[in-house]
């Protein structure tokens, strides 16, 4: 059952995902340096995947057939996880954990973009547009000040995070054919993650060989990466999603950024200045009039 009003329960999930999600980008800022992008994608959505189908057998959900299927699980593989995954396992880098949060979280922008230009039920109206526009606005104060101020965060990892985002908003506009199709969900998330596998591993073979020796720690993260921040996450999201709705999960976004934030102060010594803070709070200016029910109210 689907409902306007979120429960306590359902307030409880949202912020444990948001902490997991917002864990993602501090694990990976620990793993950066360490392994090659292209092995750190690869092993998350391989661990994902396992959990994942795990989940999928011991609940007996029905097994996706025919291969036109699995070909759309390909493609929204590549542009939901192997695009973006990587872009912000590079991006990482280069700039702070927080910053990289700040910058994914324009993807309800991208996304009303997107689904404008190529859906036709989902057109944006004059309220959202002016979200879209407000929300980048922001993005290029943060960006701008930040490299007239010399803060050294460089362009082009910020870019790289846009076009996770970007990558993104196409992804959510892909997938809806998953739910026309009566697909159960979790099973997408499952093929999802199997057809991300099926891209990376052999080019992450190709390009780095094996995966290199590496500290424990480093290993620990990319196991919760792969486990948490990803299978686990897909379990809540879609479990939020059945509850709540699309609308209440999207507020996730306004989250994130505040989770990876704080673990970054805490135990990355990371500290955002006024450029990133004032694009944060102009882009969830321009998300809260996405969203509109803070304006309603």
């Amino acid at each position: 059952m689907i409902t306007a009003r979120m429960s306590a329960s359902d307030w409880g999930l949202l912020l444990l995902l948001s902490l997991i999600w917002g864990g993602s980008f501090f694990l990976i800022a620990l793993i950066v340096g360490h392994m090659p992008v292209l092995w750190v994608v690869a092993l998350r959505v391989m661990i994902a995947a396992a959990v994942l189908w795990a989940i999928v057998l011991a609940t007996g959900r029905a097994l996706p057939r025919g291969a036109g299927l699995w070909g759309a699980f390909l493609v929204m593989g590549v542009l939901n996880n192997a695009i973006p995954f990587g872009l912000i396992v590079w991006a990482q880098g280069f700039i702070p954990a927080g910053l990289a949060s700040i910058l994914n979280a324009t993807t309800p922008l991208f996304t009303v973009l997107v689904s404008t230009l190529v859906l036709a039920d989902e057109r944006a109206g004059l309220m959202r547009l002016a979200g879209v526009a407000l929300g980048l606005g922001g993005v290029a104060v943060m960006i701008g000040v930040d490299e007239l101020a010399g803060h050294g965060h460089g362009v082009l990892p910020q870019l790289a995070m846009l076009g996770a985002a970007i990558s993104y908003a196409w992804a959510a506009a892909f997938g809806r054919r998953f739910r026309a199709q009566g697909v159960d969900p979790l099973v997408t998330a499952a093929g999802m993650v199997t057809g991300t596998s099926a891209v990376l591993l052999p080019l992450a073979l190709a390009h780095d060989g094996l995966p290199p020796a590496a500290p424990a720690q480093v290993w620990l993260a990319i196991s919760l990466l792969g486990l948490v921040c990803t299978g686990l996450a897909y379990v809540l999201f879609f479990r939020i999603l059945g509850r709540a709705g699309a609308t209440n999960i999207s507020l996730v976004t306004f989250l994130v950024p505040v989770s990876a934030i704080l673990l970054g102060w805490l135990f990355l010594d990371e500290v955002l200045g006024l450029p990133q803070l004032l694009g944060m709070a102009v882009i969830g200016l321009g998300l809260a009039m996405i969203d509109g029910r803070l304006l309603r109210r």
